[in-house]
C-alpha cells in the first residue's frame, strides 16, 4: 500500500487525497475517481460527508476498504441542544445505514466496547459512553443470557494488556453478531474538535492519532463485523500554532484592506476583527515575505519537522472539554440505546 503524510488525523476527510479536493470542481473531479465513491449532502445545520472506499480507493488514499460516514456541525457549542438531538438522530440513521446483518442482531448479540483512559478528560468519551450506555443491559438480559453487553477495558498503561488482545478475549467470551468500539479521535483541523463524529465499519486504531497505534480493532483481526464511532477531542500542537498564524495574517491582511477603504476614515469606533479569510495576504509579503501566502498544510508540516521530538510537541483540547465530553457521552449513550431497541423491537 503506498504510504501517505495524514500527519496527525484519524478522520478520512482530514487525509491527504481529501484535503487536496475542497473545491467544487476538485469534489467532482474526486466524485468520478475510481476507487472513491464520494458525497456530500447538508441536514439543517449538519454537513454531511458519505465515502465508500473500495480496493483501488484504498491502494489510492491508504484508508481501508469500506464506508465512511462524518457528520459535523461547524458552529455547534455544548449548549446547543436542537442541533446534538439533530445530530445524534442522523447518527441513529447512518448506523443503521451502514450495518449489513441486522436479522443476525436483531436475534443475536452485540457487544459495546468504550476504548480511552477515563482519567484523562479528552481520551474518557468511551468510558464514559459505556456508562451511561449500562442502564439498557437489563432489558436484554434473562436467565438464558444477555443480548447486549458493555465493557471499557481501560489502556495499556492501565491494564498492562494490550487492548486489542483484551477485546479479543471478551469476543471469544460473549460470541457477539456485532462489535460497536466508541472512541476519542484526533483532528488535523481545530475546527472540527468536537464538532464531529465519524462512523465506520472498517474498524479502529486504538491510539493511532496522538502517534501510540496499537494492534487494529477489526472484521480482520475479531472475525465479526465491527463499526468505530469517534469524536475527534485532541489536535496536534503544530496545528494549533499554523491555524493561529493563519488567524493572524487573516487578522492583519483584512485590517490593511480596511484602512485602504474610504469608509474607515468615517469611523467613530475602534476596527474590529474580520472573519475574511479569503483576504489578499499578497499585502503582507513586504512584512514577512513570501511565507505570508504559503498554504496551510506547508505550515503544518514545517511545524511538525521543527518541532519532532522536541518538549513543545503537544495535543491541544478545547478549554470547554470537560462539557463536551460529558455531552458526547450522554448524546452517544442515548442515541445507541434507541438504536438497540428499534433493532430488537
Amino acid at each position: 500500500m503506498e504510504k501517505f503524510d495524514f500527519y496527525r488525523t484519524d478522520l478520512l476527510v482530514e487525509s491527504e487525497e481529501m484535503v487536496r479536493h475542497q473545491t467544487e470542481s476538485e469534489k467532482e473531479t474526486l466524485e468520478e475517481s475510481k476507487g472513491i465513491i464520494f458525497n456530500e449532502s447538508t441536514h439543517g445545520r449538519i454537513k454531511l460527508t458519505e465515502v465508500v472506499v473500495d480496493e483501488l480507493g484504498e491502494k489510492r488514499i491508504g484508508k481501508k476498504t469500506g464506508n465512511y460516514v462524518t457528520l459535523t456541525v461547524p458552529s455547534l457549542t455544548p449548549n446547543d441542544y436542537e442541533d446534538i438531538t439533530q445530530l445524534s438522530q442522523l447518527l441513529i440513521d447512518k448506523l443503521d445505514g451502514i450495518v449489513k446483518n441486522k436479522e443476525a442482531i436483531a436475534n443475536g448479540k452485540i457487544l459495546f466496547i468504550g476504548l480511552g483512559n477515563r482519567e484523562v478528560t479528552p481520551d474518557a468519551v468511551g468510558p464514559l459512553a459505556m456508562d451511561s450506555l449500562r442502564e439498557i443491559v437489563p432489558e436484554y438480559y434473562t436467565e438464558d443470557g444477555g443480548e447486549v453487553f458493555v465493557y471499557a477495558p481501560g489502556v495499556t498503561i492501565q491494564t498492562g494488556l494490550e487492548t486489542a488482545d483484551f477485546i479479543k478475549a471478551v469476543v471469544s467470551e460473549v460470541e457477539p453478531d456485532l462489535l460497536i468500539v466508541v472512541d476519542a479521535l484526533a483532528a488535523r483541523d481545530s475546527s472540527r474538535l468536537c464538532r464531529t463524529i465519524q462512523l465506520t465499519d472498517t474498524g479502529i486504531h486504538p491510539g493511532s492519532g496522538v502517534g501510540n497505534s496499537r494492534k487494529e480493532v477489526s472484521e480482520e483481526t475479531l472475525g465479526l463485523p465491527v463499526i468505530a464511532i469517534g469524536i475527534p477531542t485532541v489536535v496536534d500542537g503544530p496545528v494549533m500554532i499554523a491555524d493561529a498564524i493563519d488567524t493572524m495574517f487573516s487578522y492583519i491582511a483584512s485590517k490593511i484592506d480596511e484602512e485602504k477603504s474610504p469608509s474607515s476614515s468615517l469611523s467613530v469606533t475602534p476596527w474590529l476583527r474580520s472573519e475574511n479569510k479569503d483576504v489578499d495576504r499578497s499585502v503582507l509579503k513586504p512584512i514577512f515575505g513570501d511565507w505570508a501566502e504559503w498554504p496551510h498544510e506547508e505550515r503544518v508540516q514545517l511545524f511538525e519537522e521543527v518541532l519532532t521530538n522536541h518538549e513543545l510537541r503537544t495535543f491541544v483540547s478545547p478549554k470547554e472539554i470537560d462539557a463536551w465530553v460529558t455531552l458526547y457521552a450522554k448524546s452517544l449513550s442515548s442515541s445507541l440505546s434507541k438504536w438497540v431497541r428499534s433493532v430488537k423491537k
